[in-house]
């Protein structure tokens, strides 16, 4: 009596891929490899203390009003140099 073989050996073997085959499987594994960072990241932010995450918020807040401040200021300069530019007086009204 012959030795039971692996379920592997019962299988024929792949079919050779095509380029774009290969490269759909390689982005799949790429994306398996980030899913697993993902996981990790929130597995560890999880089991992190509820005080140090909102510490980290609230300095992320701050960078972010920061910016959005630094972003309003740079297009009310645009907008006033742009009026300028076009001798638009920057919003004034002539007075009849």
């Amino acid at each position: 009596m012959e030795p039971p073989r692996p379920p592997s050996a019962l299988l024929a073997p792949p079919p050779e891929l095509s380029p774009t085959e290969q490269e759909v499987l390689d982005e799949y594994e790429r994306l398996a490899e980030n899913m697993k960072k993902l996981a990790s990241m929130l597995d560890h932010l999880a089991s992190a203390p509820t005080s140090e995450i909102l510490d980290g918020l609230r300095e992320l807040e701050r960078k972010t009003s920061l910016v959005f401040t630094l972003l309003k200021a740079s297009v009310y300069s645009i907008v006033l140099q742009q009026e300028i530019d076009w001798g638009g007086g920057g919003g004034q009204q002539q007075q009849q």
